[in-house]
Order: structure tokens, then C-alpha cells, then sequence
């Protein structure tokens, strides 16, 4: 939105022939959609006679008067159909929720020191659980070791450098110092799997190498990730679902308001569709950016349909009012809401949300951690996911679930620091985003792209969008789903996509 909206206006009503009273000052036009305000003005003056079309502030106010009360927050009333009978309702809800600790700190070296030696100790640990590889203890241990010997070592990556041979050149660090691993670029089939499995290595991940030592180097013949072992699919008796969102938006002028407002009526039984399925669903998981927030990049004003955040989150709490009591809702923080940006991010505060007060509607940390009918599911909103797949090959937007998967096998959820693309971290002395215990479910979001998966037994789901497409996705050639809804079937292991995409 351009900073003068007052020459803005001009420029467009003069389009229609109509002129701008001098009389409207900026401070009037404060926070307000001048493209929406003129195409109203215009509208109010079609037919108009008059040999000179001047429009006055009191119009304007008139106008102004009008977008506000569009705006405003309109309660979402569901009544459940009468006929409707679902399963879930006669279950009783079994859940436990853990949220992630976020500590303050100043943010100084020794706290990113700290932070740093927690991850690495916690996910050396790791490794060394998965497998006795005869660890080193530290890498200044190799310092006085013969050419030949063969070694295992864990450190962090600080930087990968190609060689003017062709080689890769990885440096690990690690408490004590360095050590400069080199992963050859040969012509065997266990060479080339192995360059090609170092150029998935990303800064600031915490990896095993083994190898041989010669001179200053180790010469690597595997790398090892701490990766998750292939976990047994918990059985749940009760007839009872899980459905995930994510990315909602509320707030924006490309929120799907039509399509999220079927949703509420569905859970409620008031649409046929797939009735059996909503009948089922016991919980509903938000991954974050449920609102569109304001002030999350320039020009955001010109792409809201709500100004406000408090009445962001009035309307986004009025949906949230009208699912059916029975169904638990657990809601996180994403990069658009508005809570700390540096993750883990704390949970949202009761003064946003107005005192809202549900039993059945939670609110949680980002990343959080709860357990569904015995069923552990880690839900994290996934900003990391934009740096993993700038740095991995082969990793796209298209499908996300698929960079989950890396940040599984990393067992960390955001495991780049400093990248453009990366999460800003709080440098608390521990390391809270390590995935120290394997869930049963990853749930993200962020990408506004549906993926599913399994991994070595772990359903992998990123439930897309309820917002259009975007002009920065266009430029990016960035396809979303919006409306698909992910609902995962407990008992049988399944996933039934649902979509409300109205205009699908």
C-alpha cells in the first residue's frame, strides 16, 4: 500500500472523473484499503449528473462507516442437525498436552555456546542409542591419532567447502574443536553414493562420520544421521479421528471464509458429504498462522480484510466457539501470529484471545507436544521447512512432506541457524527443538501445501491452507491446496482428505 494513500485515492477516483475533496487528510485515511474505499466512492457516485463529481470528507466518513461494520467480526451461529449421531461424541477424550519450554535469555555468545553444546550432546546421544559405533569422545581425541586409524566421530556442521580436485571439505566442530572431514569425489558406486549423500548435509546439523585419519583430515567412508528407528504403529480400540489444520488466515482478504465456515457446518452434521467421517473426528489440530497477523511483511495492510489483530482473533475464535463441544481443538502459534517470532514460540496469550474459555479448546507452545488416545503427535507450524528445502537437493515446496521427513531423520525441527530462509531460535542453554522422542504423528503447515506420508512407522501430514493463492506464490510459481482437510482414522491407520475447496 503505497505510504501516501491520500495522492492514491486522488489517482483512482480521478479515473472515474471524480475529484477529491482537499479537505481529507492523511490521518483520516489511517490503516484503511484505499482501493477498497474507491471502489466503494465509485460505486456510490454511478448515475451521478453532476458537472463536477467532488466527493466530500463527510461521503468518505460514510463510506469509511460502511468497510468497518463489513469488517467486523461476525459470529459464526451452527446449530447440529438434529439427525445427527456421531461416534465421537459418545467417547470420552484421552489426552495429555506437553509444551515446549521457551526460556529468556540476552541472547549473548555464551548462551548460543550453551544452546549449541545442548543440541549436540543431546543428539550425540542420540546416535549412540541407536547404535554402538565406538564413538570418539571429542574431536580433539583425534589430534594425536595415527594415519590409518580408523575413526567415529560426531560433530556439528560448520561449513562445507568444495576442493579444487572436486572433493567435498566438511568441517565439524564440537566442544573441544574441529576436525576437516573429506568426502572423496570418486568413481566407485560406494564413492559416488556417499558424495552424493554429503551434499544433503546442512549447516549447524549434528552428524557421525566414519573414517580413516590421514595427515589433517578424516577421509569418511559413511555418514550417519541420528534418524529415527522404524517405530510399531500403536493400536487405538475406539472408532475415533483426528483431523489437522493449519495456516487459516483469518484476517486476510484471501481467507476462504466460505469454505472454513462448511467445515464448522460439517463437524456440526449440517452437510451430507462425508457425514460418517465427521462423526468420528474426536480432535482437531491447528498448526499455526491462524490468524494473518499484521505487520508480518511490508505493504500486509493492503491484503487485509480485518486491520485489527484483537478482532483477527475474535473472528477467529467465533468459528472456533461454534465447533460441536465433544471435539478437543489444540491450538499452536505460527510465524503470523502474535506471539515472539524466535522459536519455541509460547503459546497465545488469553489477552489475544479476549479470556476466550472452552474445556474442550487448548492452547499450546510452537512446537507442542500431545498425546491423543495414546497416540503421541509432535505438531510444529514448520517455518524450518523453508530452509531445508533451499538446502537439500531435491527437496520442493510441492512436497512437503518429504522435507519433514529430512527433518525427522535430523531429529530436529529446525535445524539451521542463521540462514535467510531459517527460523529465528531462542538461544536458551537447552535445545527444546530436538525430537527426542519419536512421535506417532509430525503434523506441520507453513507451506500451504497437503503432503502425507509414513516414516519407519511415523504418519508424516502437512494439512495445506485455508487462504488463496498469494501474488508472492504466483511470483514464486507456487501452487497451494487450499481446503483440503486431513482427518486421520485412529483405529484403521488411514487418512481420508476431505476437500471444501468451494471453487474445486
Amino acid at each position: 500500500m503505497p505510504e501516501n494513500r491520500v495522492k492514491e485515492l486522488v489517482r483512482l477516483l480521478s479515473q472515474s472523473k471524480i475529484v477529491l475533496s482537499g479537505s481529507i487528510d492523511e490521518k483520516a485515511l489511517s490503516g484503511i484499503d484505499v482501493e477498497l474505499l474507491a471502489s466503494k466512492v465509485i460505486e456510490a457516485r454511478m448515475g451521478s449528473t453532476a458537472a463536477l463529481n467532488i466527493v466530500t470528507l463527510e461521503e468518505i466518513l460514510k463510506v469509511l462507516d460502511s468497510l468497518k461494520v463489513e469488517k467486523a467480526p461476525v459470529p459464526i451461529e451452527v446449530i447440529r442437525s438434529a439427525d445427527f449421531r456421531p461416534i465421537a461424541a459418545e467417547t470420552e477424550a484421552k489426552y495429555r498436552m506437553f509444551n515446549t519450554p521457551s526460556e529468556r535469555t540476552e541472547g549473548t555468545a555464551s548462551d548460543f555456546v550453551s544452546h549449541f553444546n545442548s543440541r549436540l550432546k543431546k543428539i550425540r546421544a542420540l546416535i549412540e542409542t541407536r547404535r554402538d559405533y565406538g564413538l570418539i569422545p571429542n574431536l580433539e581425541a583425534t589430534k594425536g591419532f595415527m594415519n590409518g586409524r580408523e575413526v567415529s566421530i560426531v560433530g556439528m556442521v560448520s561449513n562445507k567447502i568444495e576442493t579444487k580436485k572436486g572433493n567435498l571439505m566438511i568441517i565439524l566442530e564440537d566442544e573441544t574443536g574441529e576436525a576437516k572431514v573429506m568426502i572423496m569425489n570418486g568413481t566407485s558406486q560406494q564413492a559416488r553414493e556417499l558424495f552424493e549423500k554429503a551434499g544433503n548435509l546442512i549447516f549447524d546439523e549434528v552428524v557421525a562420520v566414519k573414517g580413516k585419519i590421514s595427515g589433517p583430515f578424516v577421509i569418511a567412508n559413511d555418514l550417519i544421521w541420528p534418524d529415527i528407528p522404524i517405530k510399531q504403529r500403536k493400536e487405538v480400540d475406539e472408532d475415533v479421528s483426528i483431523a489437522f489444520m493449519s495456516d487459516i488466515h483469518v484476517g486476510s482478504k484471501r481467507f476462504m471464509k466460505e469454505s472454513f465456515s462448511n467445515v464448522i457446518r460439517w463437524l456440526n452434521g449440517n452437510i451430507e458429504a462425508n457425514r460418517d467421517v465427521a462423526g468420528k473426528i474426536k480432535y482437531i489440530v491447528m498448526a499455526g498462522d491462524v490468524v494473518d497477523g499484521v505487520g508480518i511483511y511490508p505493504g500486509q495492510e493492503a491484503e487485509l480484510a480485518i486491520p485489527d489483530i484483537y478482532a483477527q482473533y475474535e473472528e477467529l475464535m467465533s468459528f472456533v466457539d461454534a465447533i460441536p463441544e465433544y471435539i478437543h481443538v489444540f491450538m499452536l502459534p505460527g510465524n503470523h501470529d502474535a506471539v515472539q517470532l524466535a522459536e519455541p514460540q509460547p503459546p497465545l496469550t488469553s489477552d489475544l484471545l479476549k479470556d476466550f474459555r472452552k474445556d474442550n479448546v487448548h492452547i499450546l507452545s510452537n512446537p507442542g507436544n500431545v498425546t491423543l488416545h495414546g497416540m503421541d503427535v509432535l505438531a510444529y507450524h514448520g517455518k524450518s521447512l523453508d530452509s531445508i528445502i533451499s538446502m537439500v537437493p531435491g527437496l520442493s515446496y510441492a512436497q512437503p512432506e518429504k522435507a519433514m521427513i529430512e527433518l525427522l531423520k535430523r531429529r530436529h525441527v529446525s535445524p539451521v541457524y542463521g540462514n535467510a530462509a531459517s527460523s529465528t531460535i531462542v538461544p536458551s542453554k537447552e535445545d527444546n527443538l530436538v525430537i527426542e522422542r519419536i512421535p506417532d504423528i509430525l503434523h506441520m503447515g507453513h507451506v500451504h501445501k497437503n503432503g502425507i506420508t509414513n516414516y519407519h512407522g511415523v504418519e508424516v501430514v502437512n494439512s495445506g491452507t485455508w487462504q488463496s493463492r498469494t501474488d508472492f506464490q504466483i511470483r514464486q510459481g507456487h501452487i497451494p491446496t487450499p481446503c483440503v482437510l486431513p482427518v486421520y482414522d485412529m483405529k484403521n491407520h488411514i487418512f481420508n482428505s476431505i476437500n471444501f475447496n468451494s471453487g474445486a
